[in-house]
């Protein structure tokens, strides 16, 4: 059994102060302890871009997101085009529009303050137990347990905890959270966090230079590298579909707004047919506007979280009197092939060379 939990915190702790990651939405441990207080809006904001995805990923999209709407009024405020096209190529669509839906629910309800209540935070839209744990830790400094892949991992290790996830998610948050201090939570979050990304990592742990090295139970035990293990997942199927891309001789391409429900809802894409799972069982659906439509020889590969999706290219070029049936014509100077999401960005960069 691992040392006092006292002791266990404070060790983690004194090794935060010296090597805590600098992130751009993070106050680092000595301002923290000089007064300096995290604006909830920037952890709220950079919790939910975190959400499977890599830090290196989101420091960029962090960046453009807090320069363009620099408070949660600023979010609420802005049209939900121009968010859904910031967040573009970040994925899992939901969050940004769950993004939107929280913010004007916290300008609506809250007077545009995060409330400082983990409870309440579990009533905003897209904040579920993690996020609200993080935000109520790390910018109000509340005692609340957090438990993210890294933390998993940590505690698997220090506890040798075989249990396979995710049925192992309550016995790991009973540890994660008896290791949670009174005292400096936050910091204790941010730093338990930490050493899951850069020294407890999924493979080759530093297990040298650990601050928990000793009371590690899967270090002495010779077991690190093989937790924490998991349930073997399912293969992902392969769904089918067609997209059409079409322009006309002026340059505007035919797009159109996906429908809020469902997936990539509200984000700009290609007309297109459902995803079905047998391709030959592709729906057939009418072209968005009349033209002279060509298979191109490319296809589009794609994987999102729960399968692969493979998409059948159409293209067309149109005089500039074309009409629309479905969709609209996005005039070339307000096209930003960076505003698709990657699976529609993926099908643009195929056949803007072929149409």
């Amino acid at each position: 059994m691992p040392q006092n939990p006292v002791t266990l915190s404070d060790e983690l702790l004194t090794w935060y102060d010296v090597h805590a990651r600098r992130m751009p939405w993070r106050v680092p441990p000595q301002d923290r302890k000089a007064g300096h207080v995290p604006d909830p809006y920037r952890v709220w904001l950079s919790e939910v871009m975190l959400q499977q995805t890599t830090v290196v990923t989101v420091k960029d999209y962090f960046e453009r997101f807090t320069t363009r709407w620099p408070t949660v009024a600023d979010l609420a405020a802005a049209r939900d085009a121009d968010v859904m096209g910031e967040w573009a190529g970040l994925g899992y669509y939901a969050r940004a529009r769950n993004l939107l839906k929280c913010a004007r629910q916290v300008v609506a309800e809250h007077e545009g303050c995060f409330p400082a209540d983990h409870a309440a935070l579990l009533k905003l839209p897209g904040i579920g137990p993690y996020t609200a744990a993080a935000i109520s830790s790390i910018a109000f400094d509340l005692p609340h347990a957090v438990l993210d892949g890294n933390v998993e991992r940590v505690m698997a290790r220090l506890h040798d905890i075989h249990t396979p996830l995710p049925e192992a998610k309550p016995e790991l948050m009973a540890e994660a959270a008896r290791l949670t201090p009174p005292k400096r939570p936050g910091d204790y979050a941010q730093a338990v966090m930490d050493l899951g990304a850069t020294i407890c990592t999924p493979k080759s742990p530093a297990c040298g230079i650990c601050p928990w090295r000793d009371p590690c139970v899967a270090r002495a035990q010779g077991t690190a590298q093989e937790l924490p293990k998991k349930t073997p997942k399912k293969a992902k199927p392969t769904r089918h579909g067609i997209v059409y891309l079409g322009v006309r001789d002026d340059g505007a391409w035919l797009l159109e707004t996906r429908p809020e429900k469902g997936l990539l809802g509200g984000m700009l894409g290609w007309p297109g047919s459902d995803w079905v799972d047998v391709k030959e069982d592709v729906p057939d659906t009418d072209p968005p506007a009349t033209a002279d439509w060509q298979k191109l020889p490319a296809e589009v590969r794609h994987t999102f979280t729960h399968f692969h999706l493979t998409l059948t290219i159409y293209g067309a070029r149109m005089g500039n009197d074309a009409k629309a049936d479905r969709g609209a014509f996005l005039p070339r100077p307000e096209f930003r092939p960076s505003d698709l999401p990657t699976v529609m960005r993926k099908a643009f960069d195929l056949a803007s060379g072929e149409i």
